[in-house]
């Protein structure tokens, strides 16, 4: 009879605990607030900045087209997600665009395998970025930010394996 009545009580504490908790704490956690704006527009822009560092790449070293092509794809893909749907309205009322390259091309060693490590360093760095972002995101743009990250711990895995 005591374990039953034990664990009764913890679900019904467990219940009036999650009763409290709601998605949204307030303005700080709300999708759209000028703070969630912000961390959506440097994600794209930051998206940005890293397809511009694959354009570069693949420039400079066409013979990786085959292995950085997929990659590049779903860069582009994470740049237009952080400006789909979510994207802050303009002072003009309408979404803004997408992101666009930075005005000069990064950098590109000379050597292939310095190039994909380069890369694996950008994804990985911007990763780890998105992953502490994550703390101050509102759930949606959390969930994305997540996803994101993930995709580019994978990439930076792949483009550092040696037999890719």
């Amino acid at each position: 009879m005591r374990r039953r009545t034990l664990l009764t009580g913890a679900a019904l504490g467990g219940a009036a605990l999650l009763t409290g908790c709601s998605e949204s704490d307030g303005p700080a956690r709300a999708e759209h607030s000028d703070a969630a704006d912000r961390l959506r527009r440097r994600a794209a822009h930051d998206s940005a900045a890293l397809l511009a560092r694959y354009d570069a790449t693949l420039a400079a070293h066409p013979a990786l087209e085959e292995r950085l092509r997929p990659l590049r794809s779903e860069v582009a893909r994470h740049a237009q997600a952080f400006t789909d749907d979510g994207a802050a309205p303009s002072a003009s009322g309408t979404p803004s665009k997408a992101p666009a390259h930075p005005a000069h091309a990064p950098a590109v060693p000379e050597d292939e395998k310095a190039a994909r490590s380069a890369l694996a360093d950008a994804e990985r760095g911007l990763a780890d970025a998105r992953a502490r972002a994550l703390l101050t995101a509102p759930p949606e743009l959390a969930r994305l930010l997540a996803s994101v990250a993930a995709s580019g711990a994978a990439h930076a895995y792949l483009l550092a394996d040696p037999a890719g």
